[in-house]
């Protein structure tokens, strides 16, 4: 029967033993990148109507924190749209209900759709930017 007898460079077992302990930490701050991608990505599709009315009122796209799900031990981070805009009679509307509206368009259609949220999610952009993270971690001929 065939026999292989291997030897893995030292530096390479040790990048091995950094990572296995880096792990769980290199993956939420890759989460939190995609997620920062993103948020960028939606504040700069937004139209401009949907952008002056909610900024008027604060930061509307924002971001949770990064959390582990006890379900599955995923790790994830959710982009949002929160908040409240307060027209010039001091009365508040929910941000995502405006936000919905420019998303989805009215039933009426007295406002057409003006999708930017869902576009913002961009797979390749995103990947790349937790891809940097990746690097940051994974250092050496590992790849």
């Amino acid at each position: 029967m065939a026999e292989f007898v291997g030897e893995l460079p030292e530096e390479l077992i040790q990048v091995f033993k950094q990572l296995e302990i880096d792990t769980e930490k290199m993956i939420s701050e890759m989460v939190k990148a995609g997620a920062e991608t993103a948020q960028e990505l939606a504040i700069g599709n937004m139209p401009k109507e949907l952008y002056n009315s909610i900024w008027y009122s604060g930061d509307a796209v924002k971001l949770s924190k990064v959390y582990k799900t006890p379900s599955d031990d995923g790790i994830n981070c959710q982009v949002m749209i929160s908040g409240y805009f307060v027209n010039r009679n001091k009365k508040k509307t929910p941000a995502p209900l405006v936000a919905n509206m420019f998303e989805y368009g009215s039933q009426s259609r007295e406002y057409p759709k003006k999708p930017f949220f869902r576009k913002s999610f961009n797979k390749d952009v995103i990947e790349r930017a937790m891809l940097n993270v990746q690097d940051q971690y994974i250092k050496g001929d590992l790849k």
